[in-house]
């Protein structure tokens, strides 16, 4: 990708997603909508919430549960919306955050390596910035692949 940060590159910010404690996403800053805060009960996210009066699919990509969703002393947890395709197959899709590593970085001025060995089945490519591998989700097929399995429940 760029092996050298450079100042004359057009930036190229990324939102820093951490979803489990292993996989944390990195996603072109114009594809996220918003991170919302909702209510929690109890340590697990919502499958789906209303936003903006859409209804949301949340994603999550914890199936250990090693990472905590839910600040227990806030009694909140972060969903990040994700922007679809306009009369797509989805116009929005949540993925739970989990962990800490919530952050933007501007890609153009970092120093990162390609990493394809490291890229998760769901994931377009993967990165190493400051000694943490990234992934760059695929979103339409996890969203598919998660509607496949609610179907089957």
């Amino acid at each position: 990708m760029n092996d050298k940060p450079r100042d004359d590159k057009p930036s190229r910010w990324c939102v820093l997603l951490p979803c489990s404690k292993g996989e944390i996403w990195a996603v072109p800053q114009n594809c996220l909508a918003e991170i919302v805060t909702l209510p929690a009960e109890d340590d697990e996210p919502p499958t789906e919430f209303t936003w903006r009066e859409q209804a949301v699919t949340v994603l999550d990509l914890d199936e250990q549960h090693e990472s905590p969703w839910r600040n227990a002393r806030a009694g909140t947890g972060l969903v990040a919306v994700m922007l679809g395709l306009k009369d797509g197959a989805w116009e929005y899709c949540g993925v739970a955050l989990r962990g800490e590593g919530l952050g933007m970085k501007d890609l153009a001025v970092e120093l990162i390596e390609d990493a394809p060995d490291m890229a998760l089945d769901c994931s377009l490519s993967a990165f190493r910035m400051a000694g943490e591998v990234y992934q760059v989700p695929n979103l339409q097929e996890l969203y598919t692949r998660n509607g496949a399995e609610r179907a089957a429940i």
